[in-house]
């Protein structure tokens, strides 16, 4: 298990490298002089111009200025913005922000996900289980940013039960955000529990399990559920990274302070350091919570060894 999480560990530097170099590109492609962008309606000096874009390494070639910020992220220096603030500064001051939202949004989809997956599969064709498919339909085929702004409106305005913007309330300010971030994932979550806790009850190891006598509790929870937990398990684990990313919408229409919000207003600002440190963090956590799901298959499964 330790040479595997090592080497897993070593894949990752040039997993990282790469997909730097890709968001590079794609901010290096984005249309438009981002010192004008910057200044806005206001002209600017000529040698402002010449000294802002010198500083922030403008005119160099692509490939000149990649070098460079590798270079720099080599020695833990991420860049900065236009503003001189340094985007090591914003990521320390927003992440603790976006990882309790996605925390928040990952306990719904394990607690509200699984719970109706199951309970669905139990009761199979029954109300429950049409209301569960039917629900997790609609979910998925209503954007975030629609069911965002319909939950702060209804939710939030009109009944008053969630705060609609901001995190002056602590964890409570956060539940309606994160829930609406969840509802994808639950919809998933929810459909894979119930297709793979059915199929485990009707293995034969289950039959075989009834036959002995063992209690209808003690099968589910001890036998059925948790072989079917493996996918499930699979889904979260990569859906995590996907929460971070999708945490842009988000945190935007809930104008939650975050990485999506940085993210956001630093695409709007041509700010290339800022996006590039941000992405490839997520990127990081992406692969890093992938690592973490492999090595609960060998907890979840005890047939599964890594060598």
């Amino acid at each position: 298990m330790g040479r595997f999480i090592t080497r897993r560990l070593l894949l990752t530097v040039p997993v990282l490298i790469g997909a730097s170099f890709l968001i590079f590109a794609m901010v290096y492609a984005l249309p438009g002089d981002p010192i004008r962008a910057l200044a806005g309606d206001r002209p600017l000096a000529p040698a402002v111009v010449a000294q802002l874009r010198a500083e922030y390494n403008l005119d160099d070639p692509f490939f000149v200025q990649y070098v460079k910020y590798i270079g720099g992220l080599l020695q833990g220096d991420f860049g900065s913005d236009f503003s001189g603030r340094p985007v090591l500064d914003t990521i320390s001051q927003r992440l603790p922000v976006t990882m309790q939202l996605t925390a928040v949004a990952v306990a719904f989809e394990i607690l509200i996900g699984i719970t109706a997956g199951v309970l669905a599969a139990l009761r199979r064709n029954s109300f429950f289980d049409n209301l569960v498919l039917v629900s997790s339909t609609m979910l998925v085929s209503i954007p975030v940013f629609v069911l965002g702004f319909v939950s702060q409106y209804v939710l939030g305005y009109k009944l008053g039960l969630f705060p609609i913007a901001g995190i002056n309330d602590g964890w409570y300010s956060y539940l309606l955000p994160g829930l609406v971030l969840a509802s994808l994932s639950m919809a998933y979550v929810a459909r894979l529990t119930r297709t793979a806790v059915s199929e485990s009850m009707a293995a034969d190891y289950i039959r075989t399990a009834r036959a002995k006598g063992v209690g209808y509790r003690r099968i589910v929870t001890r036998h059925a559920l948790r072989n079917s937990l493996i996918p499930v398990v699979t889904f979260i684990g990569a859906d995590i990274g996907a929460l971070l990313g999708g945490a842009i919408i988000t945190e935007s229409v809930f104008n939650i302070p975050g990485l999506g919000r940085a993210i956001f207003d630093a695409v709007q600002n041509q700010e290339g350091a800022v996006v590039v440190g941000i992405v490839t963090l997520m990127v990081f956590f992406y692969i890093f919570f992938n690592l973490v799901v492999d090595v609960l298959y060998a907890l979840l499964d005890p047939r599964i060894r890594y060598e």
